[in-house]
């Protein structure tokens, strides 16, 4: 190939001297037509998950990599990383404060070792359906602990579902509180859920995910999670019996690093900001749609559930939590009597 100055350049380096000779000009003739060039490299967002392919957190991260990459017209492309290949979810979040990788959608316990004001949302018994967890938290009370996590390093930028925990254990059918004395149950990395745990007499034993061969071993009797983790995880061929106990409402925290964040244009905000929400959207609504099914089929593989515990006595014994240590901070307090007092 010969190049504009005369200089005869080997075969190896033709395709990249004739992007130096021949860009230059073409990027004049767009200009002259009208037709500015993309000025934007693209950029690779790489998205934390904990869970496999198929769990309510992979559902959010696919469908917010699909509505950006077709909206920035791939200027931005997402990597997602799940399945714990780059740690639990306490290490995520270590992840995105550094800016190691950009987005993570995070169970909401978590957080209580960052951000203490997330606490607020795992409290027991708080909402009484997920019509009222949407309207808090899309609304100013779910605003303020969003921008709240921005004093740890985190972009908060709304809210997807994990949904309503239920108990499930290999020992014996749970009826009521009391029943619950001596088990040991399997918690997330968070205060407040060994809290919820001790009070109910339960032996809490925080363990990160996936917990699949505990379980199967007898390293723990039990554990608490939302319907689809009982399906996707197959815990109906190692756990016996469930209690609908719906104790807490569990979001997910989805959050951007704030390191990235900054960096980005308002334009390119808005466009990750809304493109997670529309994913959140989605995924709220297919975790509820399927709820229904899950159950049949927990039923239909063997497992004894019981639909309507004795939840009074559960509420007692978690009735002073509010009280506690956890919930001193001022700006923690004030934001729980807020949101109680929001879903009386």
């Amino acid at each position: 190939m010969i190049c504009a100055n005369g200089q005869y350049i080997s075969t190896q380096f033709e395709e990249e001297m004739m992007k130096r000779c021949f860009l230059p000009v073409l990027t004049a003739l767009l200009i002259l037509l009208g037709m500015p060039p993309r000025v934007q490299a693209e950029q690779t967002i790489k998205l934390g998950v904990v869970t496999k392919p198929g769990s309510a957190q992979n559902i959010v991260a696919e469908k917010f990599k699909e509505l950006v990459e077709q909206r920035s017209n791939k200027d931005f492309t997402v990597k997602i990383y799940h399945s714990k290949s780059i740690g639990n979810e306490t290490e995520i979040l270590q992840q995105i404060q550094m800016n190691t990788i950009q987005l993570g959608v995070i169970t909401g316990g978590p957080f209580d070792t960052f951000d203490p004001i997330a606490r607020v949302i795992n409290y027991p018994f708080l909402f009484k359906d997920s019509t009222q967890a949407d309207a808090i938290l899309d609304g100013p009370l779910g605003q303020e602990i969003l921008e709240d996590l921005a004093t740890v390093g985190f972009k908060g930028l709304c809210f997807s579902e994990n949904g309503f925990r239920n108990l499930t254990n290999n020992k014996h059918a749970v009826l009521s509180a009391a029943d619950i004395s001596g088990l040991k149950i399997r918690v997330m990395a968070s205060p407040l859920h060994k809290a919820i745990w001790s009070a109910l007499g339960a032996n809490p034993t925080p363990m990160p995910w996936p917990i699949y061969t505990e379980l199967e071993q007898g390293v723990i009797d039990g554990q608490e999670n939302p319907l689809w983790v009982m399906e996707v995880y197959k815990f109906y061929e190692i756990q016996k019996y469930m209690t609908m106990t719906r104790h807490v409402y569990s979001p997910h925290i989805d959050v951007a690093s704030m390191i990235w964040w900054k960096t980005l244009s308002p334009k390119d905000q808005k466009l990750i900001q809304q493109a997670m929400k529309d994913a959140a959207i989605y995924q709220r609504k297919d975790n509820r749609d399927k709820d229904g099914a899950r159950l049949a089929l927990l039923k239909e593989k063997g497992m004894i559930i019981e639909e309507h515990p004795d939840l009074a006595s559960f509420r007692e014994k978690v009735a002073d939590l509010k009280d506690m240590e956890l919930f001193k901070e001022p700006k923690v307090h004030a934001l729980l009597l807020k949101i109680l007092a929001a879903t009386k």
